[in-house]
């Protein structure tokens, strides 16, 4: 019997991309994928990170980090509207017709001077320097956050931030630094509306087919083929 309402957000629609089956059976069976240790760092430095942009949000000013957008931007400063929209159990949410709600979890909100229009920062912690295609596997995500906004009424720029933080050495004093790369990324708000009906598509089809590309698939494949 095929599940319904869904609850997406961008986390569990980026399965569609990798398997469908995988995804059918996520939100239709309620079989999800093995998970391992979830590692803590990168929940703490996004922690860190959000206390760090606060301090300065609350001062009127712009962190080091974002310096070279002085002139244009200013941090979003309704705390409590912008710790809403933060929340992992609120977030930014629209609920479709038939009772299925995206959701998604913003990191932080620029605010151009000009217009008063909304723009995404998003922080990525990494363990080495961004590589050529690094920022497009965000692309997805921040598409979903502009449509998210947009829903709710919010006015949007055309583009967001993905903010990179990534470790570059130890000075004298056991001190890790860490090097920073801001990446400008043009949204498509389409993109965005496509991906969920897509994933409404599927989850309403029948089971799609084990998938060879996929480790989980060719897992249960194999342990099949042994009985």
């Amino acid at each position: 019997m095929i599940k319904m309402p869904y609850k997406f957000s961008p986390s569990s629609l980026s399965l569609l991309k990798e398997c469908h089956r995988c995804f059918w059976l996520h939100f239709n069976k309620n079989i999800r994928r093995p998970q391992g240790i979830f590692p803590s760092l990168p929940s703490g430095m996004d922690r860190t990170m959000k206390e760090h942009f606060d301090k300065y949000m609350r001062k009127g000013e712009l962190p080091p980090e974002l310096k070279e957008l002085n002139e244009h931007v200013k941090l979003f400063d309704d705390e409590k509207l912008l710790n809403e929209w933060r929340s992992n159990r609120k977030g930014i949410r629209w609920e479709y017709s038939d009772g299925t709600v995206l959701k998604g979890a913003v990191d932080n909100i620029l605010v151009l001077k000009k217009d008063g229009k909304l723009i995404v920062l998003d922080y990525k912690t990494r363990g080495y320097p961004l590589k050529d295609d690094t920022a497009g596997h965000y692309q997805d995500q921040l598409d979903i956050y502009y449509y998210l906004l947009q829903k709710n009424g919010q006015k949007v720029e055309n583009y967001g931030y993905l903010l990179f933080y990534y470790p570059l050495e130890v000075d004298e004093k056991g001190h890790v630094v860490f090097e920073t790369k801001l990446v400008k990324m043009s949204i498509d708000i389409k993109n965005a509306e496509n991906i969920v009906n897509k994933a409404l598509d599927l989850l309403k089809s029948n089971i799609p087919n084990q998938s060879k590309e996929c480790d989980y698939c060719k897992w249960a494949m194999n342990y099949d083929s042994l009985e």
